[in-house]
């Protein structure tokens, strides 16, 4: 039952709203915030003859009270929530089991190939922080150089997004949908200065130029882990005939001095490609967190 006085104006909507859900994810959260205040300010723009009041009143009526919204979004995020996480394979109580099962697990795969995209991804989200940061710097002493700076904070909060949608797509962790929620009315002078003076918008540009080590980190154990574990799952290969490979270990040919350990170091090489799903999984939900303490601001 709705015991809270209704509210009069979009910023008290908003607040009553955000005060519902306290507790939810901040995700969640940024999209609630995101979407009550577009759909009250197009109900504003489509009935301009009345008072804010009146609108907020005959909204409740369609759209929800604040807590009955928010009732709503958990609701769904609890649907949404279900859909991120991978598909339960069956229960394996053994302990073999449990280490074998990572094979059906498909967030274990999605998470290695995050961690061979780091990368990529890394390398972009550095040399735009650097590159930006430092041009629209450099010329902030010029009539162009603070739009320049102001666009390239626009960009980086853009950037927040499109990773946001990386991170919850290949890593299960739910991110923000729609962009982060801004008090109306102010001037664009405030605007920018909230973006300037927004912990978010420096824990972003800190996330960006992280995800150069990390993705070159995690790039190369990805890479090593799955080569090492393949190269020795095949080495056995070494010992049909007309097959010219050579596996040497400690200056040892093994094909040929040793090649009773070729089979062992074929059953190592499948561990090891198993230890490999469970280490980028592991990697991928601590990225997860990782990312969302960064990006997402705290309701």
């Amino acid at each position: 039952m709705n015991t809270t006085t209704l509210p009069t104006t979009i910023p008290e909507y908003l607040d009553q709203l955000r005060m519902a859900l306290r507790g939810a994810d901040p995700a969640m959260i940024q999209d609630a915030l995101y979407d009550a205040e577009e759909y009250l300010r197009s109900e504003m723009a489509e009935q301009p003859g009345k008072r804010e009041a009146e609108v907020i009143a005959a909204v409740a009526g369609s759209y929800g009270a604040p807590e009955e919204v928010a009732d709503i979004y958990r609701d769904t995020e609890v649907k949404v929530q279900t859909a991120l996480r991978s598909p339960k394979p069956p229960v394996r109580k053994s302990l073999a089991g449990r280490f074998f099962g990572v094979a059906a697990d498909p967030r274990a795969y999605a998470s290695l190939f995050y961690m061979v995209l780091a990368l990529a991804t890394g390398i972009f989200y550095f040399t735009w922080v650097v590159t930006g940061f430092s041009v629209s710097l450099g010329l902030s002493i010029t009539i162009i150089g603070i739009p320049l700076l102001i666009m390239f904070f626009g960009s980086v909060r853009v950037l927040s997004l499109v990773e946001g949608r990386i991170v919850e797509v290949m890593l299960g962790e739910r991110m923000p949908r729609r962009p982060l929620y801004s008090a109306q009315g102010r001037s664009i002078w405030q605007r920018i200065g909230d973006m300037f003076t927004d912990p978010r918008t420096w824990s972003t540009l800190l996330y960006m130029l992280l995800m150069l080590p990390l993705g070159i980190a995690y790039f190369t154990l990805a890479i090593a882990m799955v080569s090492v574990g393949l190269t020795l799952l095949a080495s056995p290969l070494a010992l049909l005939p007309g097959v010219e490979l050579n596996v040497w270990m400690l200056g040892i040919d093994l094909a040929i001095e040793a090649p009773w350990l070729l089979p062992l170091l074929s059953v190592f090489g499948v561990l090891l490609l198993f230890v490999t799903l469970h280490v980028a999984r592991g990697i991928g939900y601590l990225h997860g967190q990782f990312a969302k303490h960064l990006l997402v601001k705290s309701a």
